[in-house]
């Protein structure tokens, strides 16, 4: 009888170990998804910064699953959420998460923090962010602790099969350029000088992330700056976008694609592909009744003019029906408007997806 006792036990360890050798061996086989980038993107990093750039409190998170805060400047789901959705993956956890040790590896990291930039006095009144050059350390120590779980050269693997998300370019006009008048960076430079500095050093952050093992990036433009509720309650009398930041957004988009495809040439492969935010926010900009929303001036969350000044906080005018409202806060758009945007990036015709669509690089790696 013992020894029948024995037997039974040690087939059951042995079972639960092939268990987990498989499930590490299944999650290894998806693919792992990896984010850089500023609050369009941060899934809660800076929750465990000193810094005044936090979506930690309510109304933030509202419509989450959980319907609580959790750091993402949204009110329910932002972009890297919905992409993971498609992917068949759970949602990248904060590298700065305690959780995101073990086979939660497997599944990738967002590295992105709110306010940072191209440049790295791009949000110096935030203070304490992950700047790109630390986003991009992290990502070199989030590699060794990979290597650690499954080795080194299935950690080689992982990084180079996954998909890779950037964003950034926005807060290097809003909150550097144009942050206050006569601004350091306009003394220095004239807006036709300034982007093209801009895209020289975007091209090294690109460039970085190659080197470091990424081979499918989807970099975002910006979206159309000068119409979010923020800059309309600034520069707007009768609702028109201001004017200067969608010239910047002109001039900046436009030469982020040159840059795209001059890396993919200079590489001999397309490594990169230019996600056209700008075009895809600029369709609900223009009409948003066309997608549901009954305005895509006004934020569901602020005070003032455009509901566009200041944070949303506890206190500020709330919306009773987010799904109505292209812009959840001042700056960033509702979950739903994420939707709109992260459908273009699955599906979207080479005029918002270059020069391929997730759902076309999907289907070519599947092959590959």
């Amino acid at each position: 009888m013992a020894s029948s006792s024995v037997t039974s036990l040690s087939v059951l360890i042995g079972f639960i170990f092939a268990i987990g050798i498989t499930f590490v061996a299944t999650q290894a086989d998806a693919r792992a998804f990896f984010v850089f980038g500023d609050s369009l993107v941060d899934n809660g990093n800076n929750n465990y910064l000193l810094t005044t750039a936090r979506a930690d409190a309510p109304p933030y998170g509202i419509d989450y699953p959980t319907h609580r805060p959790t750091g993402r400047f949204s009110n329910g789901l932002n972009i890297p959420d919905l992409i993971s959705q498609h992917l068949g993956s759970e949602a990248t956890l904060p590298y700065l998460s305690p959780e995101l040790t073990g086979q939660k590896l497997l599944v990738g990291a967002n590295f992105a923090s709110a306010g940072i930039g191209i440049l790295n006095d791009t949000g110096i009144q935030f203070v304490n962010i992950i700047r790109i050059p630390l986003q991009l350390a992290y990502f070199q120590q989030y590699q060794q602790r990979l290597s650690a779980l499954v080795g080194s050269s299935q950690a080689k693997r992982i990084v180079n099969q996954a998909l890779v998300l950037i964003t950034l370019g926005g807060n290097d006009f809003v909150n550097n350029y144009y942050l206050v008048p006569y601004s350091a960076r306009s003394r220095q430079y004239s807006l036709e000088d300034y982007v093209p500095f801009l895209i020289s050093e975007y091209k090294k952050i690109l460039m970085r992330l190659y080197k470091l093992g990424a081979r499918r990036v989807i970099v975002t433009g910006t979206g159309p700056m000068g119409c979010v509720p923020a800059e309309l309650a600034q520069h707007s009398r009768n609702g028109e976008c201001a004017a200067e930041l969608q010239r910047a957004a002109s001039l900046f988009n436009p030469q982020l694609t040159q840059l795209i495809n001059q890396l993919n040439n200079e590489i001999g492969t397309n490594i990169f592909i230019a996600a056209n935010t700008n075009m895809m926010h600029s369709d609900f900009v223009d009409n948003p009744q066309a997608f549901g929303f009954v305005t895509s001036k006004i934020a569901c969350c602020g005070q003032g003019p455009y509901n566009g000044i200041g944070l949303c906080t506890p206190l500020s005018n709330l919306c009773p029906n987010r799904d109505l409202y292209a812009f959840w806060d001042p700056f960033h758009p509702s979950e739903k408007a994420n939707k709109v945007i992260v459908q273009q990036i699955i599906s979207g015709s080479t005029q918002y997806m270059h020069p391929m669509n997730l759902s076309t690089i999907l289907a070519l790696d599947s092959k590959a």
